[in-house]
């Protein structure tokens, strides 16, 4: 990465020899005729985050970042120009059928040893950073009854067992007016069985249904499974009550204080850092993700590979356009073939609705220099640092072993996080760089900003500033350990992230490819 850096000079960031655009650094962004160290002059005004090319561009000729091509000039583009979308034609996605399958899997890290966290750790052997009771529903409809409920258990209940962290309602969309034997109809409902098994939930499984609803509380809950405990009653139906409202809140708030009394006997253990399942997503995304807090995530996610942990990327639209890069990495074959299986999937489930992966790309990705889906994919993908790729997960599935895993899931960053929760993650980390206040109940939230001006507007939401990166103030590596040591702060609960402070999290929401009836 090459940074012209002084204090009050023109600033841009080149990523890779072979780019022929660079993106400027400087805060108010530079006006037209501006100058750099270099001898470039902008032609244009140029916002903080947006291109400026460094070479004339004919028609047709490709624009390259991250040394690989983002599009083709539909008109001549002089140098020094402000590179926009609308003078891009993007190029066609990656073929699936020509991929290199595991042609570059790169060596195992010399391992960590001796790193450790504090944590809970649960009868199926997964550990928990955070002692949550969590209480699974099965359809809507109850979802206004519980969350009175829950209202009333962290005021009067919650209080009187001080090692439980917090009650969580996973409430939902799903359970009723569905078509519960559709193709596709397995993704939620295994999505709902997998949250209630979230390692940060201590195994105390308590379902609320009400009782005429498609999805039955026995198909969340399956006797003989080690993650969860059943000994006690767990099950509760809103249409069981003979006395109306208030009998329902009485029998929620007796079966959660039983479990309630069992998980405030848990104590944090020393744990080794291998017991971290890391979630990593980015939202509100611009052109610095990719050159900041995306590659600090990705020398942090190395760490913890090196250390044993397990640490998922995701996001499909946002991988789909380099998966060349991702399948060149995977260990095997099969995992390789696995990335194109999900590739494949979604590709088709996107032209069912008339769509492409180019939809992704937000108003705001394009306001903050994001031109279109292939640079924002280049700058997704550099999450997952330079380690081979493990394993592949299906939406909804659960991980079954430590590394490196893509969870296969939609860009959408609550159905993301939903997603990732399922598949068992105890700590999630998100980058962003046009701000978010996005969260999660069931998991600390790590926030990262791509920028220090966001860093410094939003000083009680973002807990890192990786945009010290691109002000020369930091490095990727410095960043990358700085991550480490905050995700196992964290994880021990020796530091609360600001969305745990503010208890800010999103809805779960649950994919549904399937048929509403």
């Amino acid at each position: 990465m090459n940074l012209i850096q002084h204090a009050d000079s023109p600033r841009y960031i080149r990523l890779h020899e072979r780019d022929n655009v660079v993106v400027v650094v400087n805060d108010q962004g530079v006006p037209a005729g501006t100058e750099f160290d270099n001898g470039l002059v902008t032609i244009d005004n140029v916002p903080q985050s947006h291109k400026v090319n460094t070479v004339d561009i004919p028609e047709g000729g490709a624009v390259i970042r991250y040394g690989q091509t983002i599009g083709y000039a539909l008109q001549p583009i002089p140098r020094g120009s402000w590179v926009k979308e609308d003078q891009l034609r993007m190029p066609s996605a990656p073929p699936l059928d020509s991929l290199p399958l595991s042609t570059d899997v790169p060596g195992r890290g010399e391992p960590l040893e001796g790193f450790t966290f504090e944590g809970y750790r649960n009868a199926d052997g997964t550990v928990g950073t955070r002692n949550i009771l969590g209480i699974t529903t099965t359809v809507q409809c109850v979802t206004g009854v519980l969350d009175f409920a829950v209202k009333r258990i962290r005021e009067e209940l919650l209080p009187k067992y001080p090692s439980v962290d917090d009650v969580v309602a996973i409430t939902h969309t799903y359970g009723c007016g569905v078509a519960i034997t559709a193709k596709d109809a397995y993704i939620p409902i295994r999505t709902v069985r997998n949250l209630a098994r979230n390692p940060n939930l201590g195994g105390e499984a308590l379902v609320i249904g009400l009782g005429c609803e498609k999805l039955q509380a026995e198909q969340v809950m399956h006797q003989n499974d080690p993650s969860v405990d059943l000994s006690d009653e767990w099950m509760y139906r809103l249409q069981d009550s003979k006395h109306g409202f208030n009998e329902m809140i009485e029998q929620i708030m007796e079966l959660a204080e039983v479990r309630l009394k069992k998980l405030d006997q848990r104590r944090r253990e020393t744990v080794p850092a291998s017991e971290l399942i890391l979630g990593m997503q980015c939202g509100g995304s611009d052109a610095f993700s990719g050159i900041t807090a995306n590659p600090a995530l990705g020398y942090a996610s190395d760490l913890l590979l090196r250390a044993g942990a397990t640490v998922m990327f995701s996001e499909v639209t946002e991988v789909r356009d380099a998966i060349y890069l991702l399948t060149s990495r995977a260990e095997t074959t099969e995992v390789a073939e696995e990335l194109v299986r999900e590739m494949d999937w979604y590709d088709r489930y996107l032209a069912k609705g008339e769509a492409d992966r180019s939809a992704n790309t937000t108003p705001g990705n394009k306001k903050g220099g994001l031109s279109n889906i292939v640079e924002k994919s280049l700058g997704s993908i550099v999450k997952s640092g330079n380690s081979a790729i493990n394993g592949v997960l299906g939406p909804g599935e659960r991980v079954n072993r430590k590394g490196l895993i893509f969870c296969a899931t939609p860009a959408s960053d609550f159905v993301c996080g939903t997603l990732q929760l399922a598949a068992g993650m105890n700590l999630h980390v998100f980058t962003t760089g046009r701000g978010t206040p996005y969260g999660l109940a069931m998991s600390p939230v790590v926030k990262v900003s791509t920028r220090t001006e966001l860093a410094h507007r939003w000083p009680d939401l973002i807990d890192i500033d990786a945009g010290r990166i691109a002000t020369g103030r930091a490095s990727i590596e410095d960043l990358g350990w700085e991550l480490f040591h905050f995700y196992l702060d964290v994880a021990s609960g020796k530091k609360k992230t600001w969305t745990e402070h503010y208890r800010l999290h999103n809805d779960i929401t649950l994919f549904n490819p399937a048929p509403i009836t």
